[in-house]
């Protein structure tokens, strides 16, 4: 099959050229974007600080608005981050434009996979990687009960609530059982323990980057890819990529919007009932690792409406149900399980997280994961005109997916870490700020993360 008769041919994109007085949007503008960005991140930094002892005993975040606690710290990881950060500022705003495609793709995927192997070693090799899913709340502590997988899923929902003999530890409860079969299957192939986890959540969390890339591609907006592919490989949130299962989220729904772009712009019949397939599957795999990867579906319909094919649906519907239908073969339904993990959200400490203070927050504490770079391109993602793009309907899939958990009160703080799959959609909004000015963006989205991860403990 040729690539000509597989995706639309690319075409240059006014809104993109530093040249075009249409484009042109002052430095300043880009600053009161950032200003008010970096405004909120300190508000929700300091109103718990001004509030004394009855917030903060409530928040329960040290280092509001992320989840964490000040430690000011370095590690073997402290002079490769530095390197690898400094390098591909100098070196990827030249090659991204340039590069072969193929060798793109694994240029920005591995850059961003050794950046953020080395932000988790600032923290030291247990207390970074391999002790970050080993805690007793965490699913490797479960894999060890786990003997019967049919079993295990069929009493699964049942253990959801808390304060019960054999009830779920936080994480493992607060998710479908997809998560928890993964570290499962990873024991069982060899690669057990919290360091085989840990691994497996980085590379697959970094491959969406190139997901990502992928998908612009497809849909004829091969500039938007080149232009972002370099905050892609310098993501900010890639500090929380490693190490959690969020991150590891992030990959999978990456690859599952991907599939669905191929299908929706795949002039083959075959091909494209093939691809949505895939997509339907991986993305109905996702909702079992998160509840909250439903809002992926503010995504994809975005790359249906840029392609303007609801054909994939015929595919990936089906591809989807499929995936529910082994579960709930198995004795998993999912509105069982997100019914019980409600109840659950509210016997923890959710319940006494104030709304009045997270629903807000969590745009500050996500604001730390996307950088201000993300923050300057959402302000020039503001543009009517430009909403027709179609990567800049990712984007706003991306933003509006952010708007839905929030609006739902189950996302009260830890955002910079549960929100990373829907950020990653939004960083396509970079690729908006002024190419002459790239190296300044990026230099700050390092400094960023750099910063983030020597002076704040993360929970992950």
């Amino acid at each position: 099959m040729s690539d000509t008769a597989t995706r639309p041919e690319p075409v240059e994109d006014p809104f993109l050229d530093d040249a075009d007085p249409t484009s042109r949007i002052t430095w300043r503008r880009d600053l009161v974007w950032v200003g008010g960005a970096t405004a909120l991140v300190a508000l929700a930094a300091i109103v718990p600080i001004v509030m004394g002892d009855d917030l903060r005993g409530r928040i329960f975040a040290d280092a509001a608005p992320l989840f964490g606690r000040w430690l000011p710290h370095m590690g073997p990881g402290t002079i490769p981050a530095v390197v690898i950060g400094v390098a591909a500022v100098v070196v990827l705003p030249i090659q991204a434009p340039t590069l072969r495609w193929g060798r793109l793709l694994v240029v920005i995927s591995g850059v961003a996979t050794m950046w953020t192997f080395a932000l988790a070693l600032i923290d030291g090799w247990q207390r970074g990687m391999a002790g970050r899913l080993t805690r007793p709340d965490e699913y490797l502590a479960e894999v060890p009960g786990v003997h019967d997988i049919p079993a295990t899923l069929e009493g699964f929902a049942g253990r959801i609530v808390d304060f019960g003999p054999e009830s779920w530890t936080t994480h493992v409860s607060g998710h479908p059982p997809g998560a928890l079969l993964t570290f499962v299957w990873l024991d069982r192939l060899g690669l057990g323990g919290g360091a085989w986890a840990g691994v497996w959540c980085v590379l697959v969390g970094c491959s969406g980057t190139a997901a990502v890339l992928i998908a612009l591609r497809r849909l004829g907006a091969e500039d938007w890819a080149r232009r972002c592919a370099p905050f892609l490989a310098l993501f900010p949130g890639l500090v929380w990529v490693g190490v959690s299962a969020d991150g590891a989220l992030m990959g999978v729904a990456a690859w599952g919007v991907a599939a669905l772009a191929v299908s929706a712009t795949t002039s083959s019949r075959r091909a494209s009932a093939i691809a949505g397939v895939v997509a339907g599957v991986i993305l109905g795999w996702a909702i079992f690792l998160n509840y909250g990867a439903v809002l992926m579906g503010f995504v994809a319909l975005a790359v249906l409406i840029a392609a303007r094919s609801a054909r994939p649906l015929l595919w990936a519907i089906p591809g989807a149900l499929a995936v529910v239908a082994v579960f709930w073969a198995y004795g998993f339904w999912w509105f069982d399980g997100y019914f019980a993990v409600v109840e659950r959200y509210y016997q923890g400490i959710a319940s006494t997280r104030p709304f009045s203070y997270w629903g807000w927050a969590n745009f500050a504490a996500t604001l730390c994961a996307l950088g201000p770079a993300a923050a300057g391109g959402i302000g020039r993602l503001c543009r009517r005109s430009i909403w027709t793009r179609p990567a800049a309907l990712l984007a706003i899939g991306g933003v509006l997916a952010i708007l839905a958990a929030d609006v739902s009160a189950l996302s009260k703080a830890e955002t910079e870490r549960i929100w990373l799959p829907f950020g990653l959609w939004v960083m396509i909004a970079t690729a908006l700020l002024p190419a002459r000015h790239q190296r300044w963006w990026l230099s700050a989205q390092v400094v960023l993360a750099l910063a983030v991860n020597h002076l704040v403990l993360t929970y992950w």
